[in-house]
């Protein structure tokens, strides 16, 4: 269908998500896609079954086979990004979109299209930014739908970040998402890849937004669809934008731990010098004085950056609640 017969966001029906509310959601649909020509007709078609009048788009990401008349002939609103990455295709969805909720899917047909008016349902009736399909996988198809090296990185990964930034997420890399239009607008979305899924978790929870999450059905991708994911590659792009995040909006933690380390290296360097000097009064190792010496130095100054950095954050994180804030809140209210 041809993107200028479709409306830019439509109307869900209220009373399937909303029973009893004055007003009905504005309610898009966003996938990411490059080279899916096998599976999108599938998940464009669940989607329209799942939630009938929301508006699908599908972002093709210079795919280099059939993607996007697939998408087209579905039924989708079919657009392009030219910057090749999932991140930058987010980025672009959510400049362009307007809309009261987003619906955010991966293009491989994995998800499952029904848990969507579950994850709308509990962000609007209990006014979340985020809500999460958490994914469950049946035993029996579990290896090839999800392989081991996947469950175990995103068990490391996602621990790493309830351990700094909050208990609240648990399956930080599902790839399926709905979001508030606050999160949407004010959401800056500065991941280029994969690594996007994290900068979504930490957002959340750095700025204290009301989140959830829902379980749902992942399953294998169809015949004929190949995977874009790099358990090694990606597993460190992940791990890095993990440590660049925590060096970002906690640095005070991140560079204290890097002056606790200087410090203890150059407190077993002048330990052995200490108990010489105080045995002989000489010092027969100079330049390992001097190491020591300069490792106690760049330890404390580790400290003071982090204290610094810490006050900058701090203005950071007040400038993007006031973003937050600044969009008005959702008016779904019941009927008196």
């Amino acid at each position: 269908m041809p993107e200028s017969t479709l409306p830019d966001t439509h109307l869900t029906p209220g009373a399937e998500l909303l029973p009893g509310y004055r007003h009905a959601p504005r309610v898009a649909v966003l996938i990411p896609c490059y080279n899916e020509e096998v599976a999108i007709p599938h998940v464009v078609a669940a989607f329209r079954a799942a939630l009938p009048d929301a508006t699908i788009y599908v972002y093709d990401n210079n795919s280099k086979d059939g993607t996007a008349a697939a998408a087209r002939a579905a039924g989708a609103v079919v657009r392009n990004e030219s910057l090749q990455g999932k991140g930058h295709v987010v980025r672009r969805m959510f400049a362009d979109i307007e809309a009261d909720a987003y619906v955010l899917v991966d293009g491989d047909d994995t998800y499952d299209a029904s848990a969507a008016a579950e994850m709308l349902r509990l962000l609007f009736a209990d006014r979340l930014d985020m809500v999460t399909g958490v994914r469950r996988t049946p035993e029996a198809i579990a290896a090839a739908a999800y392989r081991p090296g996947h469950q175990l990185g995103n068990a490391v990964l996602t621990g790493m970040v309830r351990w700094v930034f909050g208990d609240r997420i648990s399956d930080m890399l599902s790839g399926y998402r709905v979001f508030s239009r606050r999160f949407v607008k004010s959401f800056p979305a500065l991941a280029a890849g994969f690594e996007t899924e994290t900068e979504f978790t930490v957002h959340a929870l750095e700025l204290k937004l009301p989140v959830g999450e829902v379980p749902s059905a992942y399953k294998e991708r169809p015949a004929g669809s190949t995977s874009k994911l790099n358990t090694y590659r990606d597993g460190f792009r992940i791990l890095r934008t993990i440590v660049t995040l925590v060096q970002r909006e906690r640095p005070l933690m991140f560079f204290s731990v890097a002056g606790g380390i200087l410090l203890f290296l150059a407190l077993m360097l002048a330990v052995p010098l200490l108990q010489t000097f105080l045995a002989t009064g000489l010092v027969p190792r100079l330049p390992t004085a001097v190491l020591a010496t300069g490792l106690v130095l760049l330890s404390f100054l580790s400290f003071v950056c982090g204290l610094i950095l810490d006050t900058v954050t701090r203005g950071r994180q007040e400038a993007k609640r006031v973003a937050y804030l600044a969009l008005p809140a959702p008016d779904f209210e019941e009927h008196p």
